[in-house]
């Protein structure tokens, strides 16, 4: 099977750590090194182990990529859509994997047209999904990957994670994670300011509007990104 035929630098660079991966995208850690390494399942024949869902540029080094992380935050689905074994959820990713003659088929915008269709379609023919199940994991599934943005080869090349804000995700794209910006650090949208930084003035007590005039942003853009680091230090 061939893999995407682009250079390995930026997306397939190991500059993730799974704990910054999982809190960048609201994802429980656990769930995170499950799908990254696989695990073991009883069956009634005995234990059997299930490939990993995300395959890391070397499995012998820790770290996720830009490809890495877009792939966990469009599996989100088997956490919002509920019972879908992930044994089977494998095996519709390979079916997807060999339509599409690449080992990272959630990355390509092509997924988010035909991709979502024919995935959902294996996974109903794999444990007999509800029409109504069906119906949820298409808007779940289209929902997530209206946060990606695609480059001139339709592959993912940046990403808008969820901000939670007053109990829900905020479909505001304010900010952006992108390999080439900030060594792939989450960043405001369209100006390259880390959120981090402006955080961390924020904490040494400089004002919203101190900081919004210094770098030319929105007050709102600098609460988001306040709000976004917020939310990692908790996670």
């Amino acid at each position: 099977m061939s893999k995407i035929s682009r250079p390995k630098y930026p997306y397939h660079v190991p500059i993730y750590s799974t704990v910054d991966a999982a809190r960048y995208l609201n994802i429980p850690v656990s769930t995170l090194r499950t799908w990254i390494k696989g695990r073991s399942y009883p069956t009634k024949t005995g234990h059997k182990d299930f490939r990993p869902l995300i395959q890391r540029p070397d499995p012998d080094y820790s770290q996720l990529s830009f490809t890495n992380l877009i792939e966990a935050h469009v599996l989100r689905v088997i956490r919002t859509v509920h019972n879908i074994p992930l044994d089977k959820v494998r095996l519709a990713l390979d079916y997807i994997s060999e339509q599409f003659k690449t080992e990272h088929p959630l990355v390509l915008k092509k997924f988010s047209s035909d991709g979502v269709d024919l995935f959902i379609e294996q996974v109903e023919h794999l444990i007999n999904a509800s029409r109504s199940g069906q119906l949820a994991m298409k808007q779940v599934l289209n929902h997530l990957l209206n946060r990606i943005e695609w480059d001139e080869e339709n592959i993912a090349a940046r990403l808008f994670p969820f901000i939670e804000a007053y109990g829900e995700d905020s479909p505001e794209k304010i900010i952006t994670i992108d390999p080439n910006i900030s060594f792939g650090k989450p960043t405001i949208s369209k100006t390259g300011v880390p959120t981090k930084i402006v955080t961390e003035l924020y904490d040494a007590g400089d004002s919203l509007e101190e900081i919004a005039s210094d770098y030319n942003c929105t007050i709102l853009q600098i609460k988001t990104a306040i709000l976004f680091e917020s939310k990692l230090r908790v996670a």
